[in-house]
């Protein structure tokens, strides 16, 4: 394993065309997602999510892990999770903003209000190559829609609704991240796990 590091915007990496997987027992597939869980738990970053063209591995992977915190309670929480060749299968029509923020514009340090489907459905794979679905509102459906967005090269900033509200770091945590409209449309009611 090793902590990577994450590649930034314009590198173009990131917008290359990522690979499915068809050999889920390849050492290089199990390096790469033994990498990505490193790098996103790395403590030097706030990641809850990382894909695999972040770390210049072009294949249709990512994790995510929305860790327990002194400010994010276990219900809210979620066990790391391994999606290969991912692919979401329904949305809701329901949309809500939440602002996103992303390690491959670390050196921008932005973050802006994205709006997506409260809820989706995602099949794919685990590191075994076993099929599920995942069906989840909140927190978790906004973190598996951005890391699923960079398997199709595509950046948060693409999506913001309103370009004049983009804040710094220090104006995300002031003013948005505990603020009613982000912490409500953050909140997880669904959680549904379906092996299949």
């Amino acid at each position: 394993m090793a902590i990577r590091e994450l590649l930034q915007l314009g590198d173009e990496r990131l917008t290359k065309e990522n690979l499915e997987i068809t050999d889920f027992g390849s050492e290089k597939i199990k390096q790469v997602i033994a990498d990505l869980i490193e790098t996103m738990r790395d403590v030097n970053k706030t990641l809850i999510g990382i894909s695999a063209p972040q770390i210049g591995e072009n294949f249709k992977i990512f994790v995510t892990e929305p860790k327990e915190t002194k400010f994010r309670t276990k219900d809210q929480a979620d066990e790391l999770r391994v999606f290969i060749n991912p692919r979401i299968i329904e949305e809701s029509e329901e949309k809500v903003i939440i602002y996103e923020g992303c390690g491959s514009v670390g050196r921008s340090q932005i973050f802006g209000p994205v709006s997506r489907p409260k809820t989706i459905t995602i099949e794919g794979n685990d590191e075994k190559g076993e099929r599920f679905l995942v069906k989840c509102d909140g927190l978790l459906s906004r973190v598996i829609q951005h890391e699923n967005d960079h398997l199709s090269g595509i950046e948060f900033i693409e999506k913001v609704s309103d370009y004049t509200k983009l804040v710094s770091p220090e104006a995300y945590g002031l003013k948005i991240k505990d603020s009613v409209e982000q912490l409500t449309n953050s909140i997880i009611t669904i959680k549904e796990v379906t092996k299949l």
